[in-house]
């Protein structure tokens, strides 16, 4: 129901309808939460996780019916899928939230110097002491590794495709990419495993085979290429065919066309897709146990010795007897995941330093 105000002199008209207070909503809330944790608790059906769940329900049908006695039934059903859509934001956030918490209250115990300093090396299982120094340096080092090998081959691999590949062969790569998608990392650690480890590496090596962190890192580009390549080649083409229209009517040069137009305005969406597979690199644990050895001690060569990392460091510690090796798990989890958030920080930056200018 509407109501039309007659306007004073010299303005125009307004049109007024009866809308539900936003405290009715709050009001709305409340009573089914309560009317879900009486149900919930009161017949002992479940916990704290159920009653959201079922007060969420009632509160969907107690804003439909009280905003249709106000506003009527299109408002009614407008509202109800808005606060469908904000509820459902806010049960997605939830869990992140709480990752977040926990990672950040439970991290900080052991976030120190002696934690960044030192290593795992003739640490016992009574000492308090110890850090991921030698886990640290592990991870930057097989990660970077990886990413000069991969991100070369993932863009100029998405190019090919975008811009130049044709027929069979192209549909067999991009079919082939596709099937590296989904390859568990354990299988690309056994990979490594079989061919660097067992019949490369014995060459270099007096005939013995030789964990290195280098392996780690092949085994860690074989998991980002399809991730590369497939992020990529959907950015390029995003990409309008007029820009590459335009720049072929000025008569420049293909690859000058994609070196200086069609990269740039993409580069945004490619350095997502090369911090995707970057972070789910930096998170693996299987192929630097098969290949690396993951060593307690410090080791700066990649390519001799064995070497540890942070996502390995946690599942060790994870794993261990000592009271004490608890607080490292959680802050090594701490580390790696503010690692992987100043590295896509800084390649953002960049990226928005080097994009055409629109």
């Amino acid at each position: 129901m509407s109501t039309t105000l007659l306007p004073a002199p010299g303005q125009s008209p307004t049109l007024r309808t009866k809308r539900l207070p936003a405290v009715a909503f709050l009001g709305v809330a409340v009573v089914a939460l309560g009317v879900s944790a009486a149900l919930c608790y009161g017949t002992g059906l479940g916990g704290w996780v159920l009653t959201l769940v079922i007060g969420l329900i009632l509160y969907m049908f107690g804003v439909y019916f009280a905003v249709r006695a106000v506003e009527g039934r299109r408002s009614a059903r407008n509202r109800t899928w808005s606060a469908l859509i904000h509820s459902a934001f806010v049960l997605a956030v939830l869990p992140l939230a709480s990752v977040t918490w926990t990672l950040v209250s439970k991290g900080m115990e052991r976030f120190d110097g002696n934690f960044f300093g030192t290593s795992m090396n003739n640490i016992g299982a009574r000492d308090a002491t110890g850090g991921a120094y030698h886990a640290i340096i592990g991870t930057l080092e097989q990660v970077g590794i990886a990413a000069l090998i991969t991100i070369p081959l993932g863009v100029l691999g998405a190019i090919y495709i975008v811009e130049y590949g044709r027929g069979r062969f192209t549909f067999l790569i991009r079919f082939f990419v596709d099937v590296m998608t989904g390859i568990p990392s354990i299988v690309a650690g056994l990979f490594v495993l079989a061919f660097w480890v067992l019949i490369v590496s014995p060459w270099f090596n007096n005939g013995a085979p030789a964990f290195s962190g280098f392996a780690a890192a092949l085994a860690l580009s074989v998991l980002m290429l399809p991730t590369i390549v497939r992020s990529t080649e959907e950015m390029l083409r995003l990409v309008p065919a007029p820009l590459r229209e335009g720049s072929y009517a000025l008569g420049v040069p293909k690859w000058k066309t994609i070196l200086r137009i069609v990269i740039p305005t993409a580069l945004p969406g490619i350095v997502t897709g090369i911090m995707l597979s970057i972070a789910r690199a930096a998170g693996e644990t299987a192929p630097v146990l098969l290949v690396a050895g993951g060593s307690a001690a410090i080791n700066f060569n990649p390519f001799t010795g064995q070497q540890g990392s942070l996502s390995l460091f946690v599942f060790q510690q994870a794993g261990d007897a000592s009271r004490f090796a608890p607080a490292r798990a959680w802050t090594g989890a701490l580390t790696l995941v503010a690692l992987v958030l100043v590295l896509t920080i800084a390649a953002k930056l960049l990226a928005r330093r080097n994009r055409i200018s629109r």
